[in-house]
């Protein structure tokens, strides 16, 4: 009975094979890719779990009610963008068990033929009746024999074949991490959609507090959308914007009347005052709007054989796009060619611009803080494309994180 046993056991072991009960993302192609997709999700959690819990912890202790709005928007911007990078690692830990999985199939198919040829040849010689070999041609002595070497060949079948059964129950360790990570999937997704439709919400109370407290809002609106139907192209309405904002700026720095001297005949002209280091310093906290690998790098030669003025960034599904620093919106909308842009502006000459978004979650005159939401990728995802620019002039973005 219990050679019965073995050998009924290596044949269900060889024939045994489990089903792959999810597919692979498209974009992961070898084991290698699954396990530094999962790799970048699992940090990309990490991040955006520390900026959410920073941002939560300013708008506690912030006093002012509209930074403390702004922080809050932010924070939840920061968690939705952990729930997608929750998802993301989910699809990643997902691929990697159905691609170890299939890899671990083809060796199994690989051994399964030979040992059901040898189990089939065991179990037919097994179930010989006695009764039938002592009449057939042929001494009992062979009959014998062959039980003997039946009996000596069992021990070293399972030898030879531990191996395999350490596969066979990897295979259902698989099975099982498979499934965990449908279920974790599924658990992301819930959370990352419940995150959105607060985030949603939020965002619009933002702007249209933004809109009610700037009266102006709505004809620089205007004015924003009628240069960018008159720019020949981007690069002039993103300068046309910087020159409208330097005189705003301007026009705010300027100091109240002055006193008319007693002695006219003794006033001298004052010195141009020097910019100090702090009227020219770089946005503080400078931050990627989206958390993906790098398609293009600064200054290289994209797809129109034009080279890049800043960086593109590849961004899932209608993953969410933030704010790279704290500004002004002085543009948002769609432009030929770009998808729907944004531009902020920030202090002391700098300026972003981030296009490729397929939504988008500002207004113009909006003031907003870094991390805060200014859209979504589109339905397709695609690239989030980010410049920054001082006076003008493009600088590598990535040279100024915070």
């Amino acid at each position: 009975m219990r050679r019965h046993a073995a050998i009924a056991a290596l044949a269900a072991a060889a024939m045994l094979c489990l089903p792959a009960i999810a597919q692979a993302p498209a974009q992961i192609e070898t084991t290698e890719d699954a396990r530094a997709a999962l790799d970048a999700a699992r940090q990309q959690q990490r991040n955006a779990r520390a900026r959410g819990e920073k941002l939560e912890r300013q708008a506690a202790a912030s006093r002012e009610a509209a930074a403390k709005a702004r922080a809050e928007t932010a924070a939840l911007a920061a968690r939705v963008q952990q729930a997608e990078a929750g998802v993301a690692a989910a699809e990643a830990a997902l691929a990697l068990a159905n691609r170890e999985r299939r890899k671990l199939d083809r060796r199994l198919a690989q051994r399964r033929t030979p040992l059901v040829q040898l189990t089939g040849a065991l179990q037919s010689m097994s179930r010989r009746p006695l009764a039938l070999s002592a009449l057939q041609s042929g001494s009992l002595r062979d009959l014998v024999y062959t039980r003997a070497l039946l009996d000596s060949t069992i021990p070293v079948v399972r030898q030879r074949t531990a191996a395999l059964r350490q596969e066979l129950d990897r295979a259902r360790e698989l099975e099982s991490e498979a499934r965990a990570a449908l279920v974790q999937r599924r658990d992301s997704e819930a959370v990352l959609l419940q995150r959105r439709r607060q985030l949603v919400a939020r965002a619009a109370q933002e702007r249209l507090k933004a809109q009610q407290a700037a009266g102006g809002a709505d004809r620089e609106a205007q004015r924003a959308l009628v240069l960018a139907e008159q720019a020949l192209d981007l690069d002039q309405l993103v300068g046309q914007l910087e020159a409208a904002g330097s005189l705003r700026q301007q026009l705010t720095a300027l100091p109240g009347p002055l006193m008319r001297p007693a002695d006219p005949t003794a006033a001298r002209p004052s010195a141009v005052p020097e910019p100090l280091p702090s009227e020219t310093a770089p946005p503080s906290r400078y931050q990627l709007p989206v958390e993906g690998e790098i398609a293009t790098g600064f200054g290289e030669i994209g797809p129109g054989g034009q080279r890049q003025a800043g960086i593109a960034l590849l961004a899932r599904e209608r993953g969410q796009v933030i704010a790279p620093a704290h500004g002004r919106i002085v543009f948002a909308g769609p432009y030929r060619g770009y998808g729907r842009i944004v531009i902020v502006e920030h202090d002391n000459g700098w300026t972003s611009l981030v296009t490729g978004m397929g939504a988008l979650d500002v207004a113009v005159g909006q003031t907003i803080s870094a991390g805060s939401p200014i859209g979504r990728a589109p339905a397709a995802g695609g690239a989030i494309a980010l410049e920054l620019r001082r006076d003008g002039d493009p600088v590598n973005p990535l040279d100024y994180l915070g």
